[in-house]
């Protein structure tokens, strides 16, 4: 949508002849930037409340480089790149050097600090990249999550010794490999929305990831929502979505 079209809807809407629910609606589907390689979506924030977010594998480092141009110049809000490997890194850094890097994960322009309480809850070390990718992402939004590292089931005394934060938490997000059983120990403690995310981390059965995967969809505990392998970002978005409908309401 060209500033033209946008103040027709805008005449329309003072005169009364579109209603504002019908004006957001069409705001709500447009508009985009065609870059040749990729049509960014400027609008996504206002349909989803979250920005787009840049997924770095297979893409050059010239189409990071644009695509983060064209969000940080013409866009709202916090701008992710993630999965990204050390060219594309490289190349826009040297572009956009005002940014953080937290492993494969670039961030620019986080969001103000909102009040909120996500604990991220690791099961070992081996996770800890995962966990990274979530904890950035949440940072993206303007969150501060709790992290609890190294509080597998192996050892459960050391995810009890954190019983009082699991209590206080209003979303809780675990990282697990191997059987991936952190997930129902935590859904069995704690009252929040549990957001389960297995990793491609254990032995022979552990199928990289896929033992974790099932495991955790066959929980015990009522409730537990389960992310794809590895997938920190989207167990970070599904949190902050929990969050958005909280504030609005």
């Amino acid at each position: 949508m060209n500033e033209i079209e946008l103040r027709e809807l805008l005449e329309q809407v003072k005169a009364g002849n579109i209603g504002p629910d019908d004006a957001l609606n069409s705001l709500r589907r447009l508009p985009f930037a065609d870059l040749g390689h990729a049509r960014i979506d400027h609008h996504r924030s206002l349909r989803t409340g979250a920005p787009e977010a840049i997924y770095g594998p297979n893409k050059s480092p010239e189409h990071c480089v644009s695509i983060v141009a064209e969000l940080l110049d013409n866009g709202t809000g916090p701008v992710l790149l993630t999965r990204a490997n050390d060219e594309q890194i490289d190349a826009v850094l040297q572009a956009h050097d005002d940014a953080t890097v937290v492993g494969p994960t670039v961030l620019w322009r986080a969001a103000t600090p909102r009040n909120a309480n996500i604990v991220v809850a690791c099961a070992g070390t081996a996770d800890l990249p995962v966990a990274d990718e979530a904890c950035v992402v949440l940072n993206a939004h303007g969150v501060t999550p709790t992290r609890l590292n190294d509080v597998g089931v192996a050892g459960l005394h050391r995810l009890l010794a954190e019983l009082d934060t699991l209590l206080d938490a209003e979303v809780v997000i675990t990282i697990a490999g191997m059987e991936g059983a952190l997930a129902t120990a935590v859904g069995g403690l704690s009252a929040a929305p549990v957001i389960a995310v297995p990793t491609s981390v254990g032995y022979g059965a552990a199928l990289e990831g896929v033992t974790a995967l099932l495991a955790m969809h066959a929980t015990c505990a009522a409730g537990i929502t389960v992310v794809g392998i590895d997938n920190g970002f989207g167990a970070a978005m599904a949190a902050i979505r929990i969050l958005d409908l909280r504030d609005r309401s």
